[in-house]
């Protein structure tokens, strides 16, 4: 059997009336913003369950909280396997999947999020290339976060700061120059959080788009309030 080239794993929330999406509300309810990120959820786990089928690599989605597993799982492609996020918070969760896929023998492991739409394997297979020459591979969005992380092994303490902040890029970077790895920055690109993020996504509609996240762009055609907000 081929070896795999590394692991994909996304990182997913249940989609609940008021644990997601709340910077869209309003112009969305709580119930809609969830049924959004509902759909924008479907659309990565399609594409990245085809970009790891055409780079190679093993697709894994973490969820959170671990209750959600089986129902989230009904739903995801069948490429994936589906495991629980494990700490207290969204820095230690990460960490521990990033052990937990060197323990298991990948020689490259690529956390995403699921609201970061315009990953595709393009962007992911160049993240896989800056790590033959980097330690940490950051893709940032506009917010001062990042949308996909790349490293070879694990980093302790490399995501122990706040998170969901304005600084999460900076601090990373400073806890990665701490601890001697090397870090690539590729261009950024952007999370769906707020309002001015959709009509970012709708701007760029083109079949590239459409192709990337087709049940995301039809559920904003759907609610069609939104563009007057």
């Amino acid at each position: 059997m081929k070896r795999s080239r590394g692991v994909l794993i996304v990182f997913a929330k249940a989609p609940r009336a008021g644990a997601v999406k709340t910077r869209l509300c309003p112009p969305f309810t709580p119930e809609e913003a969830a049924e959004l990120y509902g759909r924008l959820l479907a659309d990565v786990l399609a594409a990245s369950a085809e970009l790891a089928r055409e780079l190679g690599l093993v697709a894994t989605l973490a969820v959170h909280p671990a209750q959600a597993c089986a129902e989230i799982a009904r739903a995801a492609p069948s490429r994936f396997s589906v495991v629980p996020q494990r700490g207290v918070d969204l820095g230690r969760r990460m960490g521990w999947a990033v052990r937990e896929a060197c323990a298991g023998g990948a020689p490259r492991v690529l956390l995403r999020g699921s609201d970061s739409p315009l990953i595709d394997a393009e962007i992911v297979s160049e993240a896989l290339e800056a790590l033959e020459g980097a330690d940490l591979v950051l893709r940032p969005d506009q917010d001062g976060g990042y949308g996909l992380v790349g490293l070879k092994r694990p980093a302790p303490g490399l995501f122990e700061h706040p998170m969901s902040t304005a600084t999460v890029l900076a601090d990373t970077l400073a806890n990665a120059e701490r601890a001697g790895l090397r870090a690539r920055v590729l261009a950024p690109g952007f999370d769906v959080d707020t309002l001015a993020d959709l009509r970012r996504l709708e701007a760029l509609r083109s079949p590239r788009l459409t192709r990337l996240c087709p049940a995301t762009l039809a559920y904003l055609d759907e609610r069609e309030l939104w563009r007057r907000a």
